[in-house]
């Protein structure tokens, strides 16, 4: 996408998924793709570790972050709660199409995990929180 014609929230989302990768690299995986897109879904980030594929989905929102609140006790909008029946369809179609498309044998192992990325733009700071081996 030209960089010029980006809405404030595709800069949020773009952002987000950047933290997300710096993240998951400093947990010990290695990147393989970003955005991985067909006309029917996207995939964010596909990562590896222990030959296992990760696909990640990144929710991003911008917030005031509270230092002594976790993403457990936090009583306010959760991103991940966007994670609609309809989305988790069409991300399972998507990562079917890649698995396929990338001759991925069926012996390799893989699950679908989802990033929640809050930033506080006022302080410069993020939170990251990751749901593993969420079922589609």
């Amino acid at each position: 996408m030209d960089i010029e014609n980006r809405t404030s929230k595709r800069i949020l989302g773009d952002l987000g998924e950047d933290i997300a990768c710096k993240f998951l690299v400093r947990k010990g995986f290695g990147v393989i793709e970003r955005n991985y897109w067909r006309k029917w879904g996207e995939i964010d980030i596909i990562v590896k570790k222990d030959r296992k594929l990760h696909f990640i989905e990144v929710k991003t929102v911008s917030c005031e972050i509270i230092d002594d609140v976790s993403h457990e006790t936090s009583d306010k909008y959760r991103p991940e709660d966007n994670m609609h029946e309809w989305k988790l369809k069409r991300l399972s179609r998507i990562i079917q199409t890649y698995l396929i498309d990338k001759n991925v044998s069926c012996e390799t192992d893989w699950q679908f995990d989802v990033i929640t990325v809050y930033i506080d733009q006022k302080r410069l700071i993020s939170k990251v929180f990751m749901l593993e081996n969420v079922i589609l």
